[in-house]
């Protein structure tokens, strides 16, 4: 395993366990047993095919952005699709976003730039889907201002959610100036002239040299922009747009409906569609943070963080969040190692590559 890979898996494991500790720390082990037992485990069935459907729906969502610079078949997005979201389920770093890209560059020779810039796209629709949905619940929902729970150094309450909501808003409309930015052929024009004109700034090079990194460097640089200004493309094509956020929207309900779903067979949770769509919409804000393979910690943090929220004992919260992420992660993970056999893809390797 390359070095940078090792370190990356080290810190995530660190992290990952101190989360776990400071998540179930107040909750006596046999405590958490006893609700671990408790749970009706035939709910997860159903919770898996919505969980599953939203996977699916997520495929054609990426072939309409794919659409606008290269058609594929719904088996050619389906299988690197679902292996990113498996590498993702284990490798720290979000890895599976990369190897989205290098999967299709290698078998239908799409540029690795311009599938990354859609993949990018996903996850801004994603972003601003969660931002409107957490709007919508928050204004439904009561959370009791007062609580405030300890998390190692940390108090979450809701000025947490506060900074956190804020945080993810800062972020999209950094990314959606970005992104019509370099949509723009005036301003990626701008950028081209200068990155190309940039070695003549360098007066005392001899002209061979500056010749190189034109060659080299300068080159590569513009044709990547361009790459990524392709992958945005979607952005000038209104009904793409509305499709794409109708797709987002359906995505989001059938996530939330799968962790919904789970609940049911939980005894102590007893919370409304739109409470667990609370639940859902922190921890997804929380495995937002530096990633960690399989998101183990900070997922079971934001978990019993946002049930505690609504009043859940801590034990129920903390045998719900592990439980459910059980659930939504070992179905992606066998499902993406499936695809991979399928493809011929050598996942390590793609690990490796992706390293460097």
């Amino acid at each position: 395993m390359k070095k940078k890979m090792a370190f990356s898996l080290i810190g995530g494991v660190i992290i990952s366990t101190l989360a776990l500790y400071l998540a179930f720390r107040r909750v006596p082990f046999d405590d958490l047993l006893d609700s671990l037992v408790s749970i009706n485990y035939f709910w997860i069935i159903p919770s898996i095919a919505a969980g599953l459907t939203g996977f699916i729906l997520r495929v054609f969502r990426w072939r309409v952005i794919l659409e606008s610079t290269h058609k594929i078949g719904f088996w050619h997005a389906y299988h690197p699709l679902m292996i990113g979201f498996m590498l993702n389920c284990v490798l720290p770093a979000r890895v599976g976003e990369l190897a989205r890209p290098a999967i299709l560059y290698k078998k239908d020779n799409i540029p690795f730039s311009t599938v990354l810039a859609t993949v990018a796209a996903e996850r801004l629709f994603d972003m601003l889907l969660l931002i409107a949905f957490f709007i919508v619940v928050l204004a439904n929902v009561q959370i009791d201002p007062n609580l405030d729970i300890p998390f190692g150094n940390l108090h979450l309450n809701s000025k947490t959610l506060e900074a956190i909501f804020k945080s993810m808003i800062m972020i999209s409309i950094a990314l959606i100036a970005g992104v019509l930015l370099i949509s723009s052929e005036k301003i990626r024009k701008i950028i081209n002239q200068f990155v190309m004109q940039l070695p003549n700034k360098f007066f005392f090079l001899p002209s061979e040299i500056k010749e190189k990194i034109k060659n080299n460097v300068s080159i590569i640089i513009v044709k990547i922009v361009d790459n990524i200004a392709e992958g945005f493309t979607l952005v000038k094509d209104p009904k793409k747009l509305f499709l794409c956020l109708a797709y987002s929207l359906i995505i989001w309900i059938f996530n939330a409906y799968s962790w919904y779903l789970f609940s049911l067979g939980c005894p102590g949770i007893g919370l409304s569609f739109l409470e667990i769509s609370a639940v859902m919409i922190i921890v997804c804000f929380f495995i937002g943070l530096p990633s960690v393979p399989g998101f183990w910690g900070l997922w079971e943090a934001g978990g019993v963080f946002a049930l505690t929220l609504f009043g859940i004992a801590a034990k129920d919260a903390a045998a719900y969040t592990l439980a459910c992420h059980v659930g939504q992660m070992f179905p992606v993970i066998i499902i993406g190692f499936i695809s991979a056999v399928i493809l011929g893809v050598n996942i390590w390797q793609i690990q490796y590559e992706l390293s460097d």
